[in-house]
């Protein structure tokens, strides 16, 4: 008895709907309600507040919610170590990236992956907008920088850093920055947003990075949507460019871009995998981050 409404209560929290709960568990929405109703009296607690717009925890749900789902994990957990004993990985990922780190990072290895595992099949959707997992059926989301969704689960893969950089040509006809507030004399090469991340006094390694991390507004002649076009823009001597490494390293090595405000540049931003609850024992799903965490650098 003390299991009865407990699947019942963990769907609802995850999807924050008593009829997805109901969809997803295969029974009837009123069966859900009656189960967490008398989950509710049995425990004296009210778990949820339910409004005919929105289903929500309360703080005493949000604490029961933590327990519940890491007991249904290790049930899941258990039940899968059995079944892998005697099945191999097989089935669709459904999965989204952004699109440059899609295209040039992660799709390769996904590719890679899939050559040893021919029974996994990959849906992958390219996008820079956050997509709701849950809503749109994803199994799998790779994300950069700092999470916010904290009722998904999420594990590290690697780290990009991002560079200052332009062309030699550029440097010697307009000088070389020294300094954050140099930049407003110079033709910054903006992507979809205004600002570059940046830390404000120089000193990466003080110990209280997060402190210091500064937004600074700039503006220029250019502003694509496209790294690879500014990347070409700043080749071609039109300007300063703040993007990742992975579009500027063989430049920087090659000598075509020069690295700027090395002592202001920001701490190295996470490379994470973030996927549901419900989803994150699932033999593919685990064999997929644990490969793309071995081979991204």
């Amino acid at each position: 008895m003390r299991w009865d409404g407990i699947s019942e209560f963990v769907y609802v929290a995850d999807y924050e709907s008593f009829t997805r709960a109901a969809k997803e568990l295969g029974i009837s929405t009123a069966q859900v309600s009656r189960q967490i109703s008398a989950l509710e009296k049995r425990l004296n607690i009210k778990l949820l507040y339910r409004t005919t717009r929105k289903v929500s925890l309360t703080e005493e749900g949000r604490v029961f919610y933590q327990h519940c789902r890491g007991v249904l994990d290790g049930l899941d957990a258990a039940e899968q170590a059995v079944s892998n004993l005697q099945s191999k990985p097989q089935g669709r990922i459904k999965l989204t990236a952004p699109v440059t780190y899609g295209e040039q990072q992660l799709l390769p290895l996904v590719n890679d992956f899939m050559v040893q595992y021919r029974d996994i099949e990959v849906t992958a959707f390219l996008s820079n907008q956050k997509i709701d997992l849950i809503d749109g059926g994803y199994d799998l989301a790779i994300r950069i920088g700092k999470l916010s969704d904290s009722t998904m689960m999420a594990k590290k893969l690697s780290r990009r850093t991002n560079f200052v950089c332009a062309a030699p040509a550029y440097l010697e006809k307009y000088g070389i920055p020294h300094s954050l507030s140099d930049l407003s004399q110079h033709n910054c090469l903006l992507g979809t947003r205004d600002y570059w991340h940046f830390i404000e006094d120089g000193k990466i390694d003080s110990g209280k990075d997060a402190d210091k991390e500064k937004n600074l507004r700039v503006s220029g002649s250019v502003q694509y949507n496209s790294g690879h076009s500014l990347v070409d823009a700043a080749l071609k001597g039109l300007g300063i460019v703040q993007l990742p490494d992975y579009y500027v390293q063989k430049y920087l090595a090659s000598g075509e871009l020069v690295s700027l405000l090395n002592n202001y540049r920001e701490p190295e931003e996470s490379i994470w995998a973030v996927y549901p609850h419900n989803r994150h024992l699932s033999p593919k799903i685990r064999l997929l981050v644990d490969y793309l965490a071995e081979h991204l650098v």
